[in-house]
């Protein structure tokens, strides 16, 4: 693959090791992070270089991705006076690999037409790991050539880069993403307490079940350590309730209801108040404890 030049904007715990990807692929890859320290721990694990605002960053790249914290995070690194729209080049292609709205997509989108520039909805699943291991998937909302041209760049981090629609359906199929973690991860904590309340192996029950109809990632990934009160994986609970929420109102403008996603979000808002805010997704099994 011919070399880019790549700024990439957001340095947390995905987009670090995502950057990461594209600078062992060989890319050219400048980083911006709010917090200049995690950028420079970065150019000490990586080949690249360090720009101190969004601009710098994007102002002679081919490729722009961000991966931020929500939708005013992506106005603000897009659209601010010292932002990509401010300094980017004619022709180049941004990637948003944030989870944020559909309509901040489309918002983002139009501006990018503006300076001559295409952007992409992108964001990932996978977690911490699929980033770390260059295994994600990823959500892409925009237009085919666009998407054509972009993608054996995203694969660098992904396994799976799939065109759901125009922009804006990255963002629906992630919402989609999210309210199915909730259930499967209500129905998992049920199981769970069930079976060790009968005293059944865990570990066992965990290697039977995923050959069959209940099989998931949760199931193999995270059954185990529930099971353990191992809660330290990365996507907390603050990011997946600011994710239900984006859920939420989307299903509002649409005339739907999302019972089982309210249920577990209220859950998660009861577990914040005992102090699990900063546990991963699976701490929903705490909901049980006596």
């Amino acid at each position: 693959m011919k070399t880019k030049k790549i700024a990439f904007i957001g340095l947390g715990t995905m987009g670090f090791p995502m950057a990461g990807h594209l600078a062992n692929a060989g890319h050219h890859v400048t980083v911006y992070n709010r917090t200049t320290a995690t950028a420079e721990k970065w150019a000490k694990q990586y080949q690249g270089e360090i720009a101190l605002t969004p601009a710098k960053a994007a102002q002679d790249a081919d490729f722009v991705f961000t991966c931020v914290g929500n939708d005013e995070d992506v106005r603000q690194v897009y659209k601010a006076a010292d932002g990509i729209l401010a300094a980017v080049k004619p022709g180049a292609i941004l990637i948003d690999n944030t989870t944020a709205s559909a309509e901040v997509a489309r918002e983002i989108a139009l501006a990018a037409t503006e300076v001559s520039t295409a952007f992409l909805d992108a964001p990932v699943s996978g977690g911490e790991a699929g980033a770390v291991n260059g295994c994600l998937t990823v959500m892409v909302g925009g237009k085919e050539k666009v998407f054509d041209t972009a993608k054996p760049i995203i694969d660098c981090f992904a396994k799976a880069t799939t065109l759901m629609g125009d922009v804006g359906y990255g963002q629906i199929t992630k919402m989609a993403n999210q309210i199915c973690i909730a259930g499967v991860l209500q129905g998992l904590s049920e199981a769970i307490t069930l079976a060790k309340s009968a005293g059944l192996d865990i570990e066992k029950m965990t290697d039977v079940l995923k050959h069959g109809a209940a099989g998931s990632w949760q199931l193999e990934n995270r059954a185990v350590t529930m099971s353990e009160d191992k809660f330290d994986f990365g996507f907390a609970i603050d990011w997946m309730r600011k994710d239900l929420g984006i859920c939420f109102e989307a299903a509002e403008k649409l005339g739907v209801e999302l019972p089982l996603a309210k249920q577990v979000d209220g859950i998660y808002s009861e577990l914040q108040g005992r102090g699990f805010s900063r546990a991963d997704t699976s701490v929903l099994i705490k909901q049980f404890d006596k």
